[in-house]
Order: structure tokens, then C-alpha cells, then sequence
């Protein structure tokens, strides 16, 4: 299979249009053709230009759940050695002078060994960081993989038709995509998503995520640091070991008057600034390539299913970066749809019906609204600096320290393995 293009000479019929070709969308089309589902996709970029270094700067969470469905879905022995495992979480807390609480909260991958079903005796690490160019790049060569799916790019969905019986694109190159099922993965401003009439809440935090891959002397351990401070939080978090040496993920979260000022050093300022903040314990710190800003907000669709369309990842929802759960969420979205539909594919039922994808919201529902509190919760909670706040929330991190089932509760969560889980994510074929 090879990315193509299509013209008004050359109409084609499937199961599922996916209108998107990021992260989320490749993964719905790879486990949807995985299972025997016809996939069109239709990418607006071209895989050559996804995978350039310039193009996303970002590295992801993987959290142990995701990592079952993209090894599920066949894609993760293609990202794999790409991928740093997250064996200890370190959360502390800071006052942004250089102050840290005596109290923090550590989480240790061996207070898990032997509690999850279907993994090995040892314990499993808590997830793994890769970078999303990598991620990309194992994505694409599974859909090179897989005869079901038509990936369609560069190509933009202009119409789209929903009827009783379907869905019909008409896209920019001239061509024609008829479906029973479109699926909109176009990130969080989703033209399809508008176009169906779908409203949201949102609101934008007075905060921007600056990014940025940084080198240190001494190595990571497996450890990932999530540092509060009153801006916003702080985090390192372990990357793999290049010719470049030790290198971490840096998602830094400053006040949106402020970031720009950060942007303007240069990168032995910029690395002065990181240091003040997350002190020595790696030793120097120096910043490796281009560093990123995103402004954040929290987006929550009303609505995740309409006539004969479905809405995953950010198109879906968006949340605060707090707790690096915002691809993870976007990937129980594809695991929940996409056992919805094979299941109907397979009983010989309309893949498109109602029935289909209200059973596909309700299951999503309650863990995004969950995920949106708890994370939109945290960051006003510990984006201050008040001091009865702050010596109320450092005690509130010590007492979890010290109960192990609420502890190991939190790990759980973390690893997405906690709730209703879809096949994939049990680590089951789908």
C-alpha cells in the first residue's frame, strides 16, 4: 500500500473514512483494517514532511495501557527502540525561588510487580516517552502494512454528505469517498466537527506549554519529574540515550505573559532558567534542537456521535497537559470505537447505525468528563502560590505517599487500567 491520490475518475467505496491522519487517525485505520474493516484515510500532509525534525518537536506519554494497543494493532515493534521506559514518578513541589518541598510524592514501578494480568512476572513500567516523529514513523509503516486501508494524502475533505445509508466526501483533489462510517480525527479544530453542528465548551488557561528536547550530564534513571510550580507544572521526562548523551523531554508550563520573554534567551539563558527551576540532580542541563510553545485550553465536545459520524482525540476533547494523558485519552477512543465497530462489522451489522456509536460514547463519556476534572483541577490547585494552599497540598502529597492502596490506586490510573476497558487495552486482539 502507498499513499495516493484521487480524482473525480476515481470514486472509491469502503467501510470507514477516517478524516485525519495524526497519531489518532493512523491508529483507528491501522486497528480497523487490522481486524478485516475497509479504511479510506484521508491525510492533508505528506508522511515524508510528519517525520521531518522540524515538524513536531513534541515527545508523548505512552502510557502502559496505549502501549497494548499499539502492539495490538501491530505497531509498536516499529517505535519500540524508539521509546524510554517511565520506571519512577517523582511529583514535588516548588514556590518558583528555587524552593522544593521536604514532601513529595514517589511512585516506584516495583510497587506494581505481579498485579496486572497479562504481563510478565517483573514489573511493567508505568509507560514509556517517545518521540512523536518516531511514533509517526511506526504508524506509517503499519498502515504500509496493511491491504485494507486507501491512504489518500495529501488530501482535505470540502463536503461532507451524511444520509440514512451513509456518508459521501467530496475532497480536494477531486475525488469522491463513499462510507458507511466517517470518523472525524482532525485534532481540536475539526472542521468536520463544525460542520455537523457540534458544540463545544471551552476555555483557554492563561498558561503556554513551552517544549523542548534538553541534554544533561548525568543519566535519568527511568525517572520522570512532575515539578508544581505557581506558573504552572515543570516536567523531565526520560528519553532514550543518543550520540547526543543523556536527553529528557521538557514540558514546561509558564504564564502566557511570560513565556514569550522565555523564548527570547538564548539557549545557555534558557538553560539557566531550567536549572533555576529544576536544580542539579542531572547535572547541567542544555537545551538539544528547537524549542516549541502551544498555547493550552480544555475543549470538551457536547456530543461525540452524530448521524452516521463519529468524533476521537482532539477533536473529541482536550485537556490540560498536567498529567500527559492527552494522547492516551485520544487512544482509549480508538481502542472503545474501534471494538464497536468490528464487533458490528463481524455480527454483518450497519457499522454506521445509531446503536454503534452510542454504544462507542457511553463508553468513552464518563472517563474523558473524569479525566477533564481531575486534570483541570489539579493545575488551579497547584498553579498558585498561597501558603495555606501550598502546605495544605504538600501534606496532602505525603499522606498519599504513605498509603499504599490509594498509591498503587493513582499507579493504575496512570497506566490506563483502570474502568471499563476495551479489548486493546487488556492487551487482547481485537
Amino acid at each position: 500500500m502507498t499513499a495516493q491520490r484521487t480524482t473525480a475518475a476515481a470514486p472509491i467505496t469502503t467501510d470507514v473514512l477516517v478524516i485525519g491522519g495524526g497519531m489518532v487517525g493512523m491508529t483507528l485505520a491501522c486497528a480497523l483494517a487490522g481486524a478485516g474493516v475497509g479504511v479510506v484515510l484521508v491525510d492533508a500532509e505528506r508522511p515524508g514532511a510528519v517525520l521531518a525534525a522540524g515538524h513536531d518537536g513534541r515527545s508523548s506519554a505512552i502510557a502502559f495501557g496505549s502501549q497494548r494497543i499499539l502492539a495490538g494493532i501491530g505497531a509498536w515493534p516499529d517505535m519500540a527502540d524508539d521509546a524510554e521506559p517511565i520506571l519512577d514518578i517523582r511529583v514535588s513541589d516548588g514556590d518558583g525561588r528555587g524552593h522544593v518541598s521536604p514532601m513529595f510524592l514517589h511512585y516506584d514501578h516495583h510497587e506494581l510487580a505481579g498485579r496486572h494480568e497479562g504481563t510478565a512476572a517483573g514489573a511493567p513500567p508505568f509507560g514509556w516517552i517517545v518521540e512523536n516523529r518516531a511514533i509517526r514513523r511506526g504508524l506509517l509503516a503499519r498502515l504500509a502494512a496493511l491491504p485494507a486501508i486507501t491512504h489518500l494524502t495529501p488530501a482535505s475533505v470540502l463536503e461532507l454528505a451524511r444520509s440514512g445509508g451513509g456518508v459521501t466526501a467530496t475532497l480536494d483533489t477531486g475525488g469522491h469517498v463513499a462510507a458507511r462510517l466517517a470518523v472525524a480525527a482532525e485534532g481540536k479544530d475539526s472542521p468536520t466537527r463544525r460542520a455537523a453542528g457540534i458544540s463545544v465548551t471551552e476555555w483557554a488557561y492563561a498558561q503556554t506549554g513551552i517544549v523542548c528536547t534538553i541534554g544533561h550530564e548525568l543519566p535519568h534513571g527511568g525517572v520522570a519529574h512532575e515539578h508544581f510550580l505557581p506558573s504552572g507544572p515543570f516536567a523531565v521526562l526520560p528519553m532514550t540515550t543518543t550520540e547526543q548523551g543523556h536527553r529528557s523531554s521538557l514540558v514546561w508550563t509558564e504564564r502566557a505573559e511570560v513565556a514569550p520573554a522565555m523564548m527570547a534567551l538564548d539557549d545557555d539563558d534558557f538553560a539557566a532558567e531550567m536549572m533555576r527551576r529544576f536544580g542539579m540532580s542531572l547535572g547541567r542541563l542544555e537545551v538539544l534542537g528547537k524549542r516549541w510553545t502551544y498555547p493550552l485550553k480544555l475543549m470538551h465536545a457536547a456530543r461525540y456521535a452524530d448521524a452516521r459520524l463519529a468524533l476521537v482525540g482532539d477533536a473529541a476533547h482536550v485537556i490540560h497537559p498536567i498529567a500527559g494523558q492527552g494522547l492516551n485519552l485520544g487512544l482509549r477512543d480508538i481502542a472503545a470505537l474501534a471494538e464497536a465497530v468490528v464487533d458490528a462489522h463481524r455480527l454483518g451489522l450497519d457499522i454506521g447505525q445509531a446503536d454503534v456509536l452510542a454504544r462507542y460514547e457511553r463508553w468513552r463519556r464518563f472517563d474523558t468528563m473524569m479525566l477533564l476534572a481531575v486534570t483541570d483541577s489539579l493545575n488551579r490547585l497547584f498553579s498558585n502560590d498561597l501558603a495555606l494552599v501550598r502546605l495544605a497540598r504538600d501534606f496532602g502529597l505525603a499522606a498519599v505517599d504513605r498509603l499504599p492502596p490509594l498509591k498503587r490506586l493513582f499507579m493504575r490510573h496512570a497506566m490506563g487500567l483502570v474502568g471499563d476497558l476495551p479489548r486493546l487495552v487488556r492487551g487482547e486482539r481485537l
